[in-house]
């Protein structure tokens, strides 16, 4: 019996398989790869699981090599409250009492047998159906006392000495998934109750994993207005860090291993929620993702262009000449004129391009250069690259001595004038761009001093 297949109306249809094109980069790029995920106990207990565990098995089957790292805090106290007993929380850590170590081992070996069966379901009509994955865990964590710590003794609690990567590395290489829980064991045999977050930054880190993926309670960073910060280096974090100590200790920590993994060669770390329903396959198979990711690494660069982007620059300015807003530049010119140009970047994609063309002038005149072809994606348009991209140039025109900017426009007259553009005349070019000027497109002439 085959899986039900899904109706599509044909705006839908069209719409999927758009997506899906836009995907394959991504398919292709994640192949391989190591990626460890990480997510809490209360994630587990979460409706929305059972759809985690679906993509997760979807991520394995595309080829991607995959670490899970499952907390327990929720289980642990409810385990303990059932029993009646009491740990002390101290620096945002339970003290882990032999008394209590029952309720931890419990409630751990209890979620890894919950993750094992749910990745082993085969059934017809469902996501599932056809996979096979072996879920292998093991005695890959060697822990050791957490210590005392401003005069407490954290007892039986933990935190990571060492792993065997090895090992790990065998069952990735044999295409099993490796689930790892917050416990370790000492060279004495001793169990020690760990946190989860410190276990999957340590075996990112160890791994040299190419994703550390934090799934929480938020989809992410938030601004000043509410809106998802989208990226961030690890340096930028301390202020939030310091913020969520207070009230949100799982974003803390999430943070910290962030920062951690991403100074520490980890090349990208996500922050997303599991509540939302396809948010692994949205944040990482789509371009501008659902969540925060902090990169150490230049993931949008602004650079000079290559005769490559001159497929990207078509696909860009075409829209834009045809409705009459910039001069029809043939792919011919295009690659002759390509070391003029400067782009914006993003995995693969030209988000937005300008060209720097300096003009012939005359003994009397100033160094002078004209900015052409400024343009940026209809849907990237509300952010700042267009002025990121002016001022790349700007910064290259006071390299080669020149003093003066030009711009000459039908349409964006008021958005030159917010970059300190000032309004000028056909009288104020270069003799030499005089010459060329276009009487019947009749262009506004905007100038720029350069400082």
């Amino acid at each position: 019996m085959q899986p039900n297949k899904t109706e599509f109306s044909p705006s839908t249809a069209q719409d999927y398989v758009h997506w899906f094109r836009d995907s394959a980069p991504y398919i292709n790029a994640h192949r391989n790869k190591t990626f460890v995920l990480m997510f809490g106990g209360e994630a587990v207990q979460h409706p929305n699981f059972q759809h985690i565990i679906h993509d997760i098995a979807l991520l394995h089957s595309l080829g991607i090599r995959l670490i899970l790292v499952h907390g327990a805090r929720p289980q642990i106290n409810q385990n303990l409250e059932e029993k009646n007993l009491k740990t002390p929380i101290h620096l945002h850590r339970r003290v882990t009492t032999r008394e209590s170590l029952g309720c931890v081992m419990n409630a751990v070996g209890s979620i890894r047998l919950q993750i094992e069966a749910l990745l082993s379901m085969g059934l017809a009509n469902s996501p599932m159906f056809g996979a096979r994955i072996d879920v292998v865990s093991g005695n890959f964590v060697t822990a050791k006392p957490y210590g005392i710590r401003d005069g407490v003794d954290f007892q039986l609690t933990g935190e990571v000495r060492s792993l065997d990567i090895a090992a790990m590395q065998r069952h990735l290489d044999n295409h099993n998934i490796v689930l790892l829980g917050p416990t370790g064991y000492s060279t004495t045999g001793e169990v020690f109750n760990l946190l989860a977050e410190e276990v999957a930054t340590k075996t990112a880190i160890a791994f040299k994993a190419d994703k550390l993926i934090f799934l929480g309670e938020k989809q992410g960073l938030l601004d000043g207005e509410h809106h998802i910060v989208r990226e961030l280096r690890p340096n930028q974090l301390d202020t939030y860090i310091e913020q969520f100590q207070q009230h949100d200790h799982e974003m803390a920590l999430h943070l910290q291993g962030a920062q951690k993994a991403s100074l520490s060669g980890v090349h990208r770390v996500h922050l997303i929620s599991y509540a939302y329903d396809g948010a692994l396959i949205e944040e990482l198979f789509t371009r501008d993702g659902i969540g925060t990711m902090i990169t150490d690494a230049h993931y949008e660069e602004v650079r000079m262009a290559t005769i490559q982007d001159v497929g990207g620059l078509i696909h860009l300015l075409r829209p834009l000449e045809e409705d009459g807003i910039l001069v029809y530049r043939s792919r011919e010119r295009l690659e002759s004129e390509i070391e003029q140009f400067a782009v914006i970047e993003r995995d693969g994609m030209i988000l937005a391009c300008a060209a720097l063309y300096p003009i012939p002038t005359g003994k009397n005149e100033v160094g002078s250069a004209e900015i052409a072809c400024v343009a940026v994606d209809p849907a990237y348009r509300k952010s700042n690259r267009g002025s990121q991209i002016l001022h790349f140039l700007e910064d290259k025109a006071r390299q080669q001595g020149i003093l003066q900017l030009f711009v000459l426009t039908t349409r964006t007259a008021h958005w030159f004038l917010e970059q300190g553009f000032q309004t000028a005349s056909v009288d104020d070019l270069p003799n030499a761009r005089q010459a060329l000027y276009n009487f019947q497109r009749n262009s506004l002439v905007f100038k720029k001093l350069l400082m």
